[in-house]
């Protein structure tokens, strides 16, 4: 079961919540320490007359609290638990992300097929790893690294086109926001499957894909043939 937060009412210039600030401080620890990912802080959220805004100013920014704020973000990202502690006293509401193409790559799909392939993969007793729920209704199956570079081609062998699906994978140069990242006013990032000492050894894209390209190539067609 997901873990659904409760909105936060925002009025004035009103701080982030304590209670919030140490969530997202002891989640981006335990990523570190429990299952060696790197992590680095990303934007925040700012109350701006009784609105949260994005840190970065754009008052249109697709990804509000949920993205990089610098250039160079691939080498601040860090594993160590100290180092990440460090970065969210300093800036207690910072998104959390993690950097893919290290410790995993993630597949992400539309959230009604990754449910669809989950119920599937789960009957299957397939090894599965962590997955996340993204307010705008992904889910992103986190996957062995490596998986970038072979998920086009294993789908195309199996028929289709990943774009023409919408499964995507991704690896090095990405990232991804990790629970309890909140996006603007959309919600929180959450875990559809939480990491466990039972996930700690990820699967690989080979077996995972053809379950997520069928449920998504079926989205995808219910999706052309549903009245305009």
């Amino acid at each position: 079961m997901l873990d659904v937060e409760k909105p936060i009412t925002v009025t004035g210039n009103a701080p982030l919540p304590p209670q919030r600030r140490e969530q997202l401080l002891d989640a981006a620890v335990r990523y570190t320490e429990e299952r060696h990912w790197d992590v680095f802080p990303g934007s925040w959220l700012e109350a701006v007359d009784g609105h949260e805004r994005c840190c970065c100013g754009d008052a249109h920014c697709a990804l509000p609290g949920a993205h990089a704020l610098r250039p160079d973000w691939a080498g601040q990202a860090t594993g160590s638990g100290a180092a990440a502690r460090r970065m969210w006293s300093k800036q207690p509401g910072s998104s959390i992300l993690l950097p893919t193409g290290r410790s995993f790559d993630v597949i992400d799909v539309p959230e009604s097929a990754g449910f669809l392939a989950l119920a599937r993969m789960e009957r299957m007793e397939l090894t599965l790893g962590p997955a996340t729920c993204t307010p705008d209704r992904r889910m992103l199956f986190f996957v062995s690294p490596g998986a970038a570079a072979k998920v086009p081609d294993l789908v195309m062998h199996l028929g289709w086109n990943a774009a023409s699906i919408d499964l995507v994978a991704r690896g090095e140069g990405h990232y991804v926001a990790a629970p309890p990242t909140r996006v603007g006013g959309r919600g929180a990032v959450q875990w559809a499957r939480r990491p466990t000492t039972a996930n700690r050894w990820l699967p690989e894209a080979e077996e995972l894909v053809s379950p997520l390209a069928y449920a998504c190539a079926r989205e995808a067609a219910d999706a052309r043939t549903r009245p305009a």
